[in-house]
């Protein structure tokens, strides 16, 4: 997670634009709604890491552990809030938020692309792994809620 978290802030600093809109809203209700739904995005990925274990999430839980001495208690699967509603609100949240835009010129369509295949391709893996650690009890929550669009993309 650090790493990938020094690669976007990176891909951030460097980036360059890319000449070319692809799409403008230029009618300002309408525009304000994408910049508040991007904030949207941004805000669910923010309380969707609290739902689960923020600090587990990144790392900072398991070195404070490892610093102290102790062990990490056994890792229990759990769907809080949002997880009955949608698998990955994180994922969900970076989508909105790469999507969201008023102003889509041909470098944030690139970015907002290759942002939406990463947490696919990172879903898949995710998953392969929640599987292995958790069994049936992960297939049985894959078969109840949806991927990343609420009530759409139920696995079978």
């Amino acid at each position: 997670m650090l790493f990938a978290s020094l690669a976007l802030a990176l891909v951030f600093w460097q980036w360059r634009p890319i000449p070319g809109v692809v799409w403008e809203v230029k009618e300002p209700t309408i525009a304000a709604f994408f910049l508040y739904l991007g904030l949207f995005g941004w805000v669910l990925v923010f309380i969707s890491t609290f739902m689960i274990n923020h600090f587990e999430l990144f790392g900072l839980h398991q070195v404070t552990n490892n610093l102290a001495g102790k062990s990490m208690p056994p890792v229990k699967f759990k769907t809080p809030m949002l997880y009955n509603v949608v698998r990955h609100p994180i994922y969900l949240g970076f989508i909105i938020f790469a999507w969201a835009t008023p102003l889509m010129t041909a470098g944030h369509l690139l970015f907002a692309s290759v942002v939406t295949a990463y947490i696919f391709v990172g879903i898949a893996l995710e998953e392969h792994d929640l599987i292995a650690v958790f069994g049936d009890e992960y297939r049985r929550y894959r078969q109840r809620v949806a991927m990343i669009v609420p009530f759409i993309g139920r696995s079978s």
